[in-house]
């Protein structure tokens, strides 16, 4: 793959999350009966940098998971090509009834993940709202699937692909970049 160009940088997507946090607080007048929950893998240290930004803003500590989608998703037999699927463990430690989840992903693409989570969270209980944010919306939906809080709209062609690379996962400076395939 060759790097196209980088679109943000560590105090982009800082500022970008700091932003998501202000409007998930005024669409939901606060921060009562919210959870975060990430979508593994980079939506889990999104939602917890959410979490102390909501920390911040409003002095509360708004409960947070993280969500394995392996099992859920519709492409498990190609994506895998027949070895067993890598399941990692989904940790959501509230009880999720009645509450506003917030799903969290770094890209938001075909709609499919996000799919596959709706199906995962409906699974482990009955949420009274289920809303999304994602750092970066790249287009290219193949399901009726909007986010509700965007960090970037990077509009991409499909021969693109755009790499969220964060410090908590991947040891280096947080950016976004688009490559070519």
């Amino acid at each position: 793959m060759k790097k196209k160009v980088d679109l943000l940088d560590a105090s982009a997507i800082n500022r970008a999350l700091t932003r998501i946090a202000h409007e998930i607080l005024e669409k939901n007048k606060g921060g009562e009966d919210l959870v975060l929950v990430g979508i593994k893998t980079r939506g889990v240290p999104i939602s917890k940098r959410l979490q102390a930004k909501i920390n911040q803003i409003e002095n509360m500590v708004v409960p947070i998971g993280d969500l394995d989608i392996t099992l859920y998703r519709d492409d498990l037999d190609k994506a895998n090509e027949g070895e067993d699927p890598d399941l990692k463990a989904t940790h959501i430690a509230t009880d999720i009834n009645g509450k506003k989840v917030v799903l969290v992903d770094d890209v938001l693409y075909t709609g499919r993940t996000v799919r596959a989570a709706m199906d995962a969270v409906m699974d482990i209980g009955r949420p009274a709202q289920i809303q999304l944010g994602v750092l970066v919306d790249r287009g290219h939906r193949e399901l009726p699937i909007r986010a509700d809080y965007v960090g970037k709209n990077i509009p991409t062609s499909e021969k693109e692909i755009v790499m969220v690379k964060l410090e908590e996962i991947d040891g280096t400076e947080d950016t976004v970049s688009i490559y070519e395939k």
